[in-house]
């Protein structure tokens, strides 16, 4: 049986459903994301997990128990806020060691595991510093250690890179995770960023509108979405819809000017998506979508770029490679494989 298992979990504020009959299984020491858009319930969730909030149907089991009704400071969990919720008035020792205080640990042992958790997140030479003397990320990590102090069973964390500058967010989810895979913690992350999920999930859980969309690992869920929603709000997506068109005695998917091959498969019925970096600027010719340059941004490690085409726009990531990429105002020609296709529900993207 899995380790945490969500049943057909609901709840209900007064005519609003925040959350509708999820239903969820958690492996030991997995890292589970739940991401989605504002009001999506995601946040939701969590706290009925923590049981800060009561569930309005469903159950919740942790390791083979009923936790449902259990009080939050019986479930034997670590949190870790989107604000860090530090207690300003002690330095980073005292408020990693007031978890288990309150759990009554002696002194000695107390002490120990302080410094072991302080050290496990790189902050042993500021264990007297208080919190208006460090950084945000300094007092994220000690927010993290006073969460995993007290070994919890699970590790729930409300978007805690939320409030740190974009380089730093980086950093820390690079640490996040060296340190979940270290101490083996069952962690499950509310967060509406997705790059931030697809970096640190063993699984993401996409969720819109109280409901779960789609539940798998970061890439398979990026390259194989269920809908048109999990597939522009993973990132960004070009929607296409493909007819059945015979050229050069082979059936081909026709999109625009262009017929693109398809090796032997079936023309996908319905929409498709293409992810703007499996988009390539090409010579004109059969299988090639022609367009005009709109748009380009150059961002550093890659291009940004619009291109209007007799579809509609279309957006292409170009990966910096040191050669320049057609300017504004340019007749260009783009092409993609038939495996770059991914064909998907009608269910529209998030806004």
């Amino acid at each position: 049986m899995s380790y945490l298992v969500l049943n057909r979990l609901s709840k209900r504020y007064g005519d609003l459903t925040a959350v509708e009959d999820l239903s969820l299984s958690v492996e030991r020491g997995e890292f589970i994301s739940l991401l989605g858009p504002s009001g999506c319930g995601k946040t939701t969730t969590l706290q009925m997990i923590a049981g800060f909030v009561e569930p309005s149907g469903g159950s919740i089991v942790l390791d083979g128990k009923d936790v449902s009704r259990t009080p939050a400071n019986k479930r034997g969990l670590g949190m870790v806020f989107q604000n860090y919720a530090l207690f300003p008035h002690m330095t980073a020792a005292e408020n990693v060691s007031f978890g288990l205080e309150m759990q009554r640990v002696g002194k000695d042992e107390r002490q120990a595991r302080v410094a072991e958790a302080l050290k496990l997140v790189g902050l042993s030479h500021l264990a007297d510093r208080h919190p208006a003397r460090m950084s945000g990320g300094q007092q994220q990590r000690v927010a993290l250690a006073r969460a995993l102090v007290i070994r919890p069973s699970v590790l729930l964390l409300d978007e805690p890179l939320s409030n740190l500058d974009a380089k730093l967010r980086e950093e820390m989810q690079l640490e996040l995770r060296s340190i979940q895979r270290t101490v083996g913690t069952t962690t499950i992350l509310v967060t509406h960023d997705q790059s931030e999920a697809l970096a640190l999930s063993d699984r993401i859980v996409v969720m819109n509108q109280g409901r779960v969309e789609q539940v798998a690992e970061p890439f398979a869920a990026y390259e194989g979405p269920s809908n048109r929603f999990v597939g522009g709000f993973l990132g960004k997506a070009n929607v296409f819809t493909p007819s059945p068109q015979s050229y050069d005695g082979e059936v081909r998917a026709r999109i625009g000017e262009a017929h693109i091959a398809m090796d032997g498969q079936p023309v996908p019925q319905g929409a498709v998506i293409v992810r703007p970096e499996k988009i390539l600027f090409a010579e004109a010719g059969a299988c090639a979508l022609p367009g005009r340059m709109k748009t380009r941004v150059f961002q550093g490690n890659h291009w940004l770029c619009q291109v209007e085409t007799s579809v509609g726009e279309v957006m292409v990531i170009r990966q910096n490679d040191g050669v320049p990429v057609p300017a504004e105002g340019e007749t260009v020609h783009l092409r993609w494989r038939a495996q770059d296709m991914c064909a998907v529900a009608g269910q529209e993207p998030a806004k």
